[in-house]
């Protein structure tokens, strides 16, 4: 199974999630990545904000870049998470129709009416509410994906 999870930039909300994603599936076998929708970060590190939350965690973000999502991850992904509503957009209009039941809204897993969107921490400085989202939403995809692997 392949999971990529997808923001903006590739430098915040993505990275995280992967790196905390990664830390729960490490003996499952999930291939996780993060991309973005934008094109101006390509190549950078993940924000401090994030090296801070992912060092707090003790989890690796070592070799992770912003690289833009490709026509190929739609293909090869089985599921694709955008963290929020412009980005799931974004994902539509740049992928074939054939992919878009594999892209997702991150936090629908919550059923939660409040709690739709994974707010963009550059913009609000909250990595902390971030993290807690992410942790949050990681743990429900996970668990279902378990009982797909069996």
């Amino acid at each position: 199974m392949k999971v990529l999870f997808v923001c903006l930039g590739n430098i915040c909300r993505s990275p995280m999630a992967e790196a905390m994603f990664k830390s729960l599936v490490k003996n499952e076998d999930i291939f996780v990545d993060s991309a973005g929708t934008g094109t101006w970060t390509l190549g950078e590190e993940p924000h401090q904000g994030t090296k801070d939350i992912l060092d707090t965690l003790g989890l690796s973000y070592e070799n992770m870049h912003a690289r833009q999502i490709t026509q190929e991850d739609f293909i090869n992904f089985d599921y694709i998470f955008a963290m929020d509503k412009e980005n799931l957009k974004d994902l539509k209009r740049m992928s074939n129709e054939k992919s878009h039941h594999k892209i997702h809204l991150f936090l629908d897993i919550l059923d939660d009416e409040n709690k739709k969107e994974v707010p963009d921490p550059w913009f609000t400085g909250n990595f902390i509410e971030t993290r807690d989202l992410i942790q949050e939403a990681n743990q429900k995809w996970y668990d279902k994906m378990k009982g797909q692997l069996k």
